[in-house]
């Protein structure tokens, strides 16, 4: 009799500590609307109007009424044919700019977080390293962007680079073409990847403005892993080199898939990026007819950002390995 009480009172115990737990998560949940609350009702009351007005005149021409103001017309998908078919640069400019993005994407996520395994390891001065990488990610914002923007090596660049005396631009190339063809003379590499090559080591300083976010990111999950696991490796003679493959890069998996993300989204929407350039270009010097065509030029761009954040998304997914806490 009193070993049936005993185990009532345990699973009586157990259940008040599983009520207690999940209203522990519903507080911490409802903790979490309260911090984005402010978000989303700014997003109702300020954006939302906005990207409503912005989908409507996509589907509209703008006349211009005598006397002052104006009336929308119906035109349906018009807009949005003329941006594909008949507008001469908008889909260039937007091949040209997706082409940019698979070379950045990889580059950054790969740079930072090679850079992140450097700096977690135990060097003298570590903390000074990582300031040091994080400091052009404070120098590409805001005001110092703009006095960036607006420098003398900037101009130059623009140029086409700064003469060396040779006749040749040494600022915009770090190697050519031919530097790399001359390297891989002895080994069987295609046209594409030399290429590929060129024009990453000719943009590493762009690569390594953009990647101070993504190194923060992956420093804090390789510091989330806990030192035991490594100690295991060691006991069991695992190398290095299958450690970080076995170990490191399964666990830090889910940053690459956050940095995957985040590096799309700002390259997309960087002051720099061509194809934003375009479609501001568009509605700052046209009338009427110009606006609602940019607008059309911004949503065609928007699904495409979307498509491109959901194909990384559903590629990455398949390979992120998530650690069980129970």
């Amino acid at each position: 009799m009193s070993t049936k009480v005993k185990n009532s009172d345990l699973l009586g115990a157990s259940a008040k500590k599983k009520k207690r737990s999940a209203s522990l998560d519903v507080r911490k949940a409802r903790a979490g609307w309260w911090f984005v609350l402010p978000f989303v009702i700014g997003f109702i009351i300020l954006y939302l109007p906005i990207i409503f007005d912005s989908i409507k005149y996509s589907f509209h021409e703008i006349r211009i009424i005598r006397g002052g103001g104006y009336r929308l017309e119906w035109v349906g998908w018009n807009n949005y044919y003329n941006a594909l078919f008949k507008d001469p640069g908008f889909v260039q400019t937007l091949v040209s700019g997706l082409k940019q993005l698979v070379l950045d994407v990889p580059a950054i996520v790969i740079f930072s977080l090679f850079v992140a395994i450097l700096l977690n390891g135990k060097i003298a001065g570590r903390a000074a390293f990582r300031a040091i990488f994080f400091i052009p990610v404070l120098l590409t914002t805001g005001l110092a962007a703009e006095i960036d923007q607006q420098n003398i090596l900037q101009q130059y660049q623009s140029a086409g680079g700064m003469d060396d005396g040779s006749g040749n631009s040494s600022v915009t190339e770090i190697v050519s073409v031919m530097d790399v063809q001359s390297l891989f003379s002895n080994m069987m590499v295609g046209k594409e990847l030399v290429q590929y090559v060129v024009d990453l080591v000719n943009n590493i300083f762009n690569i390594i403005n953009r990647s101070g976010v993504q190194m923060l990111i992956f420093l804090s999950g390789l510091q989330s892993i806990s030192p035991a696991i490594y100690e295991s490796c060691s006991i069991d003679g695992a190398s290095g080199w299958e450690t970080f493959w076995k170990i490191t890069l399964p666990m830090v998996s889910p940053m690459i898939l956050v940095n995957a993300i985040y590096t799309i989204i700002d390259s997309f929407t960087s002051s720099s990026n061509k194809v934003m350039e375009y479609i501001n270009n568009v509605y700052q010097g046209a009338t009427g007819d110009g606006k609602v065509l940019s607008s059309a030029m911004s949503w065609m761009y928007f699904l495409i950002v979307i498509a491109a954040i959901g194909l990384v998304a559903a590629l990455l997914s398949a390979f992120v390995f998530y650690q069980r806490r129970d």
